[in-house]
Parts: C-alpha cells; sequence; structure tokens
C-alpha cells in the first residue's frame, strides 16, 4: 500500500491498486463521526466512440449512454430500487454523470458497512431488459425537455456550444430525445462491461477508518473480475478557434445571464500550475476585490461575484465566467479592457500575494469536509492529478509565471459570450 502524506494539511492518503485493476484511496479523519464512500468510473458523457479492449473495430454508441446507465444501476432484479434501501438505511445517497466520470455515493454518520453491502452489489450488478430501458427513456427524456428550459443550464450549455467545433463537451451530458430513443439494452450492457471494469475504476472513501483493515472489506465484497487492457477512446478533430463570439438566447429570467467563456489549449502539461494561475488571474481581475468588480458593482450592473471556473479532461480545456447582470454587453467589454490593461501594465505584486493566501487557504478548507475530499480525489485521479499537488504547485507560481498564462490564455479571438435573456 502506497501512503502519500502531506505535511500542510497533516492528511495522508493511503492507495492500493488490487488486483482486478481497482484504484482504493482511503483518506482516515481520525475522531471524525461523518463517513463518505464514492464509487466511480473513468466514463462519462464524452465516450461516444472507443475501441473496446481486445477489438480493432471502432463502437459508437448514441450520445448519453454514461448518464442513462447511471439511472439504470439503481434498478435491483428483485424489484428494489437501492436508492430507496440506502435512504432507508439512514444514508445520503446519490450518483451524477459529468463529460469524464460517473460516480456512486454516500454519506453517513452510522451503518456504513450496511451502506456499503448496497452500493458494492448494485454497482457489480446491472439488471436491463427492454421494458425497464423503454420506460427510463420517458423518464430522462422529461429530464432533458426540463433542462432545455432551465436559464442556468442553457447558458452554460450555449457558451460551450460556441467555443467548440466538433469535441463531446459541447453535447448535453443527458443527450437528446432522438439520441436517447436509439438506446437499448445491448448497448448499455456493451458500455457497462467496457467501461465498469474495475481497472477503468476507483473508490475514494474518507472518515475514520483504518485503511488496512478497510481495504479487506472492500475486498470481500469485489465480484470475481479481471483487470481488461487499455479503452482507447476517440475524438473528433478539434480547431483551435472558436465557433462564434455571440450567441444568446429568450427565456424567462429576471436578469439577463452571461457566461464569457476563454477556450484554452487542452495539452495538460503542467496542469496544476496552469490551473492554480488562471484560478490567481481571474480572482485579480473580476473577483470580489478587483476594481473591476467594484466598478461593475457600484454601477448596478453586477450583485454579486461572477462564478470563475477552469474546466479542463480529455481534449479539451475552457474558462467560464458566469452570472447576472442587467448589461451582460459592457460586462464583457469591461472584463476584455482589463485583460488588456494587465497585460499592459503587469500584475501588482501585492495583489498577486493577497490573492495568492486566499486560493490557498481554500485549499486548505476543503480538507475540512470528507465529501469534498472524496469527490475531489476521485475528479482529480481521473484527470491524472494527486490532489494533494495543488498544495505543493501553489509556492511555486510567480507573478512572471502569472503574466505568461495571462498573454498565452485570455486572447480575445478565443473568447465568446453567452445570454439568456427575457
Amino acid at each position: 500500500m502506497q501512503v502519500i502524506e502531506n505535511l500542510k494539511v497533516k492528511e495522508k492518503v493511503y492507495i492500493e491498486k488490487l488486483e482486478n485493476g481497482l484504484t482504493v484511496m482511503i483518506i482516515p479523519k481520525k475522531g471524525m463521526e461523518k463517513k463518505y464512500m464514492i464509487w466511480g468510473t473513468h466514463y462519462g458523457s464524452n465516450e461516444s466512440s472507443f475501441i473496446v479492449p481486445g477489438d480493432e473495430q471502432v463502437t459508437n454508441v448514441p450520445n448519453g449512454v454514461a448518464h442513462f446507465l447511471e439511472h439504470k444501476l439503481f434498478e435491483q432484479e428483485n424489484g428494489t430500487n437501492s436508492l430507496d434501501v440506502l435512504t432507508a438505511l439512514g444514508v445520503e445517497a446519490n450518483a451524477y454523470t459529468t463529460n469524464d466520470h460517473t460516480a456512486y455515493l454516500f454519506e453517513c454518520n452510522d451503518n456504513f458497512y450496511e451502506a456499503m453491502d448496497e452500493l458494492m452489489d448494485y454497482v457489480q450488478h446491472p439488471y436491463f431488459t427492454d421494458e425497464n430501458v423503454e420506460k427510463e427513456k420517458g423518464i430522462i427524456g422529461q429530464e432533458i425537455m426540463m433542462y432545455d428550459d432551465y436559464p442556468e443550464w442553457r447558458v452554460y450549455l450555449n457558451a460551450i456550444q460556441a467555443m467548440y467545433h466538433n469535441h463531446p463537451v459541447k453535447i448535453d451530458i443527458v443527450g437528446t430525445i432522438e439520441s436517447i430513443s436509439k438506446i437499448n439494452k445491448e448497448i448499455l450492457y456493451q458500455c457497462y462491461q467496457t467501461f465498469y471494469n474495475p481497472s477503468n475504476m476507483a473508490m475514494v472513501i474518507c472518515g475514520d477508518f483504518e485503511p488496512q483493515q478497510l481495504i479487506q472489506e472492500v475486498k470481500k465484497r469485489l465480484t470475481n473480475t479481471k483487470a481488461s487492457g487499455e479503452i482507447k477512446r476517440i475524438y473528433p478533430q478539434e480547431p483551435e478557434e472558436i465557433v462564434q463570439h455571440k450567441i444568446e438566447q429568450k427565456l424567462e429570467v429576471s436578469q439577463p445571464l452571461y457566461t464569457i467563456g476563454i477556450k484554452d489549449n487542452p495539452n495538460q502539461k503542467q496542469i496544476v500550475k496552469k490551473h492554480i494561475a488562471i484560478e490567481i488571474l481571474l480572482n485579480l481581475l473580476i473577483g470580489r476585490s478587483s476594481l473591476l468588480y467594484k466598478e461593475l458593482y457600484n454601477e448596478g450592473m453586477i450583485y454579486f461575484q461572477p462564478s470563475l471556473e477552469y474546466e479542463f479532461s480529455n481534449g479539451y480545456a475552457h474558462i467560464l465566467i458566469s452570472g447576472q447582470s442587467n448589461k451582460p454587453e459592457i460586462v464583457y467589454e469591461k472584463f476584455k479592457e482589463e485583460v488588456e490593461k494587465v497585460k499592459k501594465e503587469g500584475v501588482q505584486e501585492k495583489d498577486f500575494e493577497r490573492i495568492k493566501k486566499m486560493i490557498y487557504g481554500g485549499y486548505i478548507k476543503e480538507y475540512n469536509d470528507v465529501s469534498d475530499i472524496a469527490r475531489m480525489f476521485l475528479a482529480d485521479y481521473f484527470k491524472g492529478i494527486n490532489s494533494f499537488d495543488y498544495l505543493e504547485e501553489i509556492k511555486g507560481i510567480t507573478v512572471e509565471y502569472l503574466e505568461q498564462i495571462l498573454k498565452d490564455v485570455f486572447k480575445e479571438e478565443k473568447m465568446i459570450l453567452s445570454v439568456v435573456k427575457s
């Protein structure tokens, strides 16, 4: 068992790769009552074209299969729904699908091993029939229609579609009514067998546990499945250029919503260092303590700090700045002006140090909550990152590096504006 310790947060992660290829990460939290378990597969909405280990032919499946599978795994052959079973145990259980992974989880104070029994049972025993697949199409179809009218989702998805020509990140995670109509039980079983192999999965457990003992408990509950070879994921060629600079949609909203997007080069060299630098830059440019934020707030153009994100995974990377404004176009123009001003005048050392300390404090704070820790370690693992890297890499960020990232990433020709108005 590998042990990685970070002295800054006084935390250890115990990592064991089992014979079947499953990676198990345990983060012990002595004296903490809450316990959290999350089991994920490196399979999200982006994987609709792939080569199964041992095959030579490319397999293409409809969009939305990963999310459809997530819904169906709870349904058991004996007629029960595992989500109901877990709720009856008094645990908070859930599941989610992202662009690059799907995860099943629960949080509890008591009944941990009973909940672990249920979670590990349903994830390893899929049950699909023609009837239950058809029934699910209706449920997911309603979800798709609901999201089509959801302004916060539309302003986000429109932003992604304004940036990307071909990459599947531009496709809604749930798919479309048309794409899910093509899903059948054979496709679900094929994708399950391919992507739910233990060698493509990882498990993170956080709480007051003894790691060696807990590993034995995990092993006891695993089915006898052998590790498979590498899955070849196929993504279409994506041009560097954006699709369009502005996209607008009319929906019922009290105030217009906006997302400013910046398409980035998906080359993931030194990705953690780059991610931290972008986080610092976003806070310097339009964070709560920035001059631009104060100006926009005082002029009544924005009412709260926009959300600032850098998203990246296989074949894509982008910045998203999202919020509400009665004049989103002016917010966009002012942001572009601020970027050019900082490029010209440089980053102020005192502002840089202040923001850097604030972000470092945020990283430390994440280690107070078992759910934050577990979800972070899982998501980072599928990106090839150890979450402790952020605590180490932040030390090496300099003003010079920041200014280089500002020049390389914050280019006007790569910027888009997505707006949803009444």
